[in-house]
């Protein structure tokens, strides 16, 4: 195995050359422990073409590391001596997961085999408060869940946050967010100095659907190559999977579909233009069609606690009961939500479209008026039709897809925990 680093600053065999070698080799023999439910050091040297004496340096510093352990003896073929079985670890090692909204804010903390150690969620005005102010309250619950995992013997590597709007990525420097109304907001860096996280630690910064796309391909849908996510909340936004990889775009800002506009005679939005999809479709939309009294609660009676899942459970429970109002609003969201959806359909032609936010909870009272319109709509007619399902993941996708960004960090490059 070579490495790139040595082909431009540094000389074949230098120390550089070396340390990234060893780097590869460790994400290398971590990646085939991951793998295969038979893993040995015998086993993973035969696999991967190392040396025997190498994976065995390389394993002893994955296990001083803690993300592999040896297990009970098992024999490795039909002689020899049994070894021990090598399995995935990282119960000792964290990735933090973060989520900012308009109406709340969420954090998680994963071990690197994805158990949830600890899981926290706000109700907080982002519309309301200031970008700073925003920044202070998820660097609180950061400091929160590092503290947690500390006690705990756990080594926090990193955090992964999600953002309602197009980030760039290479900084952390979120572009709009028009649901915040945040303009060029280095959330990256805020963070790191709110929050006194040190220099060793990755924080990524990416959009929520973006992240949420990632988390519903991997854990739900692992066996989909192409793949739309779509979640309605305050706003609305797309995740697009192509051929395997996150859809970007060139600067990053691809998949906003909340803003394609499918009603030019529509409402403002708070982009500033006019008849955005995620007018027609999103919460707020759906609360003032189905179920305007969970839209504007009485002057003096709303919960605080009273945010967008609480919200969603309610439009759920009344659709199920057969609630005329609800029922009728829902149907015509749908509409809309087909018509929007027939654009990118019609452009990218997904395999399956996944439902996040609001959408997943009431997809079965959305699903059949949006097919129809979506139908009516696809120039390829039924054969370009896709699968449109609920997340699996639900309102926990984003913080999820953002706790996941850290932990590939880690497969990719083990010595960071070290770091």
């Amino acid at each position: 195995m070579s490495s790139s680093v040595g082909k431009t600053a540094h000389s074949p065999g230098s120390p550089m050359d070396q340390l990234a070698v060893r780097r590869a080799n460790l994400a290398l023999v971590l990646a085939e422990v991951r793998s295969s439910d038979t893993a040995s050091r015998a086993a993973v040297a035969r696999r991967t073409g190392l040396t025997r004496p190498t994976v065995s340096s390389l394993v002893n510093a994955l296990l001083e590391l803690g993300l592999v352990r040896e297990t009970d003896l098992q024999q490795d073929g039909s002689v020899g001596r049994p070894g021990r079985k090598l399995e995935l670890d990282g119960s000792t090692v964290a990735a933090l997961g973060l989520e900012i909204n308009s109406r709340y804010l969420a954090a998680c903390s994963v071990d690197l085999a994805g158990r949830t150690i600890q899981e926290r969620r706000l109700v907080h005005d982002g519309a309301g408060e200031s970008a700073d102010d925003t920044i202070r309250a998820v660097a609180s619950l950061t400091a929160q869940l590092i503290e947690h995992a500390e006690h705990s013997g756990i080594r926090v590597v990193g955090a992964g946050v999600a953002v309602p709007g197009p980030v760039e990525v290479a900084t952390g420097r979120v572009h709009a967010a028009p649901n915040l109304r945040w303009n060029d907001v280095p959330v990256a860096d805020l963070l790191r100095a709110e929050a006194g996280l040190a220099d060793g630690m990755s924080v990524v910064v990416d959009n929520e659907a973006n992240l949420a796309a990632l988390a519903e391909w991997e854990q739900a849908h692992p066996g989909v190559s192409d793949l739309m996510y779509v979640t309605g909340e305050a706003g609305m936004g797309a995740g697009i999977v192509a051929g395997g990889q996150l859809l970007r775009g060139r600067s990053g800002f691809s998949g906003e579909l909340g803003h394609v506009q499918i009603d030019p005679a529509g409402v403002r939005c708070a982009c500033g233009r006019t008849g955005c999809m995620e007018t027609k479709v999103a919460l707020p939309a759906a609360l003032d069609l189905a179920a305007p009294d969970l839209a504007r609660p009485a002057a003096g009676t709303a919960d605080p606690a009273w945010g967008p899942q609480e919200q969603t459970a309610e439009l759920a429970r009344r659709a199920a009961a057969g609630d005329f109002r609800t029922l009728a609003g829902l149907d015509e969201i749908g509409r809309w939500l087909g018509t929007g959806l027939s654009i990118p359909v019609n452009l990218l032609n997904p395999e399956v479209v996944v439902l996040g936010g609001y959408f997943a909870a009431v997809a079965p009272y959305l699903l059949p008026a949006a097919m129809r319109e979506m139908r009516s709509r696809v120039v390829a007619g039924d054969a370009a039709l896709c699968r449109v399902t609920g997340s699996a993941l639900g309102f926990t996708a984003a913080v999820r897809g953002a706790a996941g960004v850290i932990v590939k960090e880690v497969f990719a490059d083990p010595t960071r925990v070290a770091r």
